[in-house]
């Protein structure tokens, strides 16, 4: 058996063909552009992700199913008779909708969404993005008053464009704020309040239920990015826990087969890992907003000139030196919701160089996702190791820090593609194919700096509380 997996992501659009024995490869590779037409505004263009999606799969060549995982919350509305888009993609980063969601907040409407959808009111999720599109687009509105309207994540686009069917799956759709949390299916109180009108959605799957042929080949899987990246680290037992760096940095462990309500109260969201036929199992998920984006700001700003320049440090910390770097370029996610946030950087001395916002700017991120590793050891017992991989991960100065900051054992994997092997291992398990993982240990970094870790944790916190609100002030 040959299994090709799609990984359709923020920047590019990868395929992956993995062999029964678990040999994997890029077969090919493609970014795409992304646009930023107005502040707070990220959007990307639906006809270029789907050609990129054609052309990759065509690259793999001949292939016995496929796996698709898909960026999460981004989103559109296109014309379920001509297929043409009605929208762009309105990206997972977008804020475009927080003062809506503040109004609704107002409404006193943000614990019962809570307990429905199991998340907060904030522009990551699509559900406000999708009611955007029906207010603020007139080709979405009247195609809705045709009946011809369709609403959902970009898998639910690309499977309908490619494959003739309109679904998704239950771990992509818990990333929505429509799906009930308990019962994975769309809840219609959650789209009466948002304004998304439930017809035009997607009927929602397993994510081994099968979502038809592609050029005859079956689409097996598909499943949203995050958790086919915890499927493909090998996570199966509560608490096993990885961490995907990309464009942002997203953790997640697994808590079992009931939703972890609680989690919700420390800022943590309580989400679908994946549903295999046989129930659901949830996951507890959080997310630092600027990662892979934030490294490209400090390239674009000459500040570095690429990923090599964050490689290895030979200066002490730059946070004990007293320089503070919060990379909140998209606002603050977990645990603090707040699309007001601003970057901030404090302690810049006249002696300082790049060399030494690179340092700062690498330890924030390596902060920001340690304080959310710990929010989630709080609502569950994690294994004694932490997985992670991507982007910073293959940074030694990074991945160190990182175990220093949140006294876990750190594994950076050698074979990075975890997302597309997760999406792979899925479509051969509805093949009824238990596909084995790629021989790789990785290289563990086990924490070193136990005494000072305290002090730049209440550093680091005290200018996340400074950068907060920031963007709401006069």
């Amino acid at each position: 058996m040959r299994i090709v997996a799609i990984d359709q992501g923020t920047t590019s659009t990868r395929a992956l063909t993995v062999e029964a024995d678990g040999r994997a490869e890029i077969a090919a590779s493609l970014r795409h552009s992304v646009q930023h037409p107005l502040p707070g505004r990220v959007e990307q263009d639906p006809a270029e992700l789907l050609a990129n999606i054609r052309q990759v799969l065509a690259a793999a060549g001949p292939v016995d199913a496929i796996g698709l995982a898909n960026q999460g919350e981004s989103c559109l509305a296109w014309d379920a008779v001509s297929g043409e888009a009605l929208s762009p993609v309105i990206v997972w980063q977008d804020t475009r909708t927080v003062h809506v969601l503040a109004e609704l907040a107002g409404e006193g409407v943000a614990d019962e969404v809570a307990a429905r959808s199991g998340l907060p009111l904030d522009p990551y999720f699509s559900a406000s993005k999708l009611a955007w599109i029906i207010r603020s687009l007139p080709g979405a509105a009247a195609a809705l008053q045709a009946g011809r309207l369709r609403l959902g994540t970009t898998d639910a686009y690309f499977l309908d464009r490619l494959a003739g069917t309109f679904a998704t799956d239950r771990a992509t759709a818990s990333r929505t704020g429509l799906m009930n949390i308990a019962t994975g299916e769309w809840d219609p109180e959650l789209c009466r309040l948002f304004g998304v009108p439930i017809d035009c959605l997607p009927e929602i799957r397993s994510n081994i239920a099968g979502f038809g042929r592609i050029g005859g080949v079956p689409v097996a899987a598909a499943i949203v990015d995050q958790q086919a990246a915890l499927y493909g680290h090998g996570c199966r037992q509560p608490g096993d826990a990885k961490i995907t760096f990309g464009t942002g940095a997203f953790a997640l462990a697994i808590a079992g087969d009931q939703p972890p309500r609680a989690a919700l109260t420390a800022g943590l969201l309580p989400t679908v890992a994946w549903d295999l036929g046989q129930g659901l199992v949830y996951a507890i998920d959080g997310g630092v907003q600027d990662v892979g984006s934030a490294i490209e700001w400090a390239v674009r700003a000459k500040l570095a000139d690429g990923m090599a320049d964050f490689a290895d440090f030979a200066a002490p910390p730059a946070i004990g030196r007293g320089l503070v770097f919060v990379p909140a370029f998209s606002g603050l996610g977990c645990p603090h919701w707040d699309r007001s946030a601003s970057p901030l950087i404090l302690g810049l001395q006249p002696d300082m160089t790049r060399t030494d916002l690179c340092q700062a700017l690498l330890e924030g991120i390596a902060l920001l996702t340690g304080s959310i590793v710990s929010a989630i050891a709080s609502h569950a017992a994690l294994a004694d190791e932490i997985s992670i991989d991507g982007g910073v991960s293959r940074s030694v100065y990074f991945a160190q820090f990182l175990a220093d900051c949140s006294g876990l054992a750190v594994r950076v994997r050698d074979f990075s593609e975890r997302t597309a092997f997760g999406a792979a291992a899925l479509a051969a398990l509805a093949q009824g194919v238990d596909l084995p993982a790629p021989a790789d240990r990785g290289m563990v970094y086990q924490p070193q700096a136990a005494a000072a870790a305290p002090a730049w944790r209440e550093r680091f916190a005290d200018a996340q509380r400074r950068c907060l609100g920031w963007r709401a002030m006069p």
